[in-house]
């Protein structure tokens, strides 16, 4: 007898129900980053999690999975001046290669990530397809940090963020949500929650409840849009629980 969930979504053209996984979330080892899997993955609540060029492709769906919930965003209290102050400019879809390759090659990152060559290639390919995105945050005309991810019907995957100056990660990753906020998204997946997005409100919730909720998005008719149309006022409504006068 098939798990509960897999009446809710189609079977996979490539991969085991995601419920299948073993006790690490592993679902599938191998394969490619063709667009096609990559596509199939992120429509059936897997993703890919490479280790580094010469070892096979894990492809993986945690027990847990990071969200943000709408209602649930956080803005810490010393970041709202920053938001407040317009100190950088942000942008969509203006430079993914550079906010790709920023998320593999900041301080701290070089050596120590899963963007290996091929997944900046895939992704960037991805990009061109329309499936993948980027915002930029800009200090000047020079990029301060950003953050990518998948868009597929209602769903974003954010994958990763980088920064260069202090708090342009943050801030691209609040643009970001007011973004999908306004556009009408229904699940943003962060896949692993860490210190910083717990900080900003991400929670954990089972892979089950990721499933029914990734199927409901997946019925959206959403886009990402081609021009970010959210600023300042729109970034701190996200926190309906602050006190917007401080």
């Amino acid at each position: 007898m098939p798990p509960p969930a897999l009446s809710i979504l189609p079977p996979s053209r490539f991969f085991p129900h995601p419920e299948l996984a073993d006790d690490d979330g592993i679902v599938a080892i191998g394969g490619t980053l063709h667009p096609e899997l990559l596509l199939d993955a992120y429509s059936h609540g897997i993703f890919p999690w490479p280790v580094d060029e010469d070892t096979p492709i894990i492809w993986a769906s945690p027990t847990k999975r990071a969200v943000f919930e709408w209602d649930e965003v956080h803005i810490p209290r010393r970041l709202r001046p920053v938001i407040r102050r317009d100190q950088f400019r942000v942008t969509l879809n203006r430079d993914f290669v550079s906010v790709i390759r920023g998320c593999a090659t900041a301080p701290g990152r070089r050596g120590q990530t899963w963007l290996t060559p091929a997944m900046i290639e895939a992704y960037t390919r991805f990009h061109e397809l329309g499936f993948a995105h980027s915002v930029e945050v800009w200090q000047n005309d020079t990029l301060a940090g950003g953050v990518y991810g998948v868009a597929i019907s209602g769903l974003f995957a954010a994958e990763s963020m980088f920064y260069r100056v202090s708090n342009a990660s943050k801030v691209g990753l609040l643009y970001l949500l007011a973004h999908l906020r306004q556009r009408g998204y229904a699940l943003v997946d962060i896949q692993m929650l860490t210190p910083v997005t717990e900080s900003l409100g991400a929670k954990e919730i089972s892979r089950r409840e990721y499933l029914r909720r990734l199927a409901s998005a997946l019925k959206l008719p959403v886009t990402f849009g081609k021009s970010l149309t959210v600023g300042p006022e729109e970034v701190l409504a996200l926190d309906t629980s602050a006190n917007q006068k401080s």
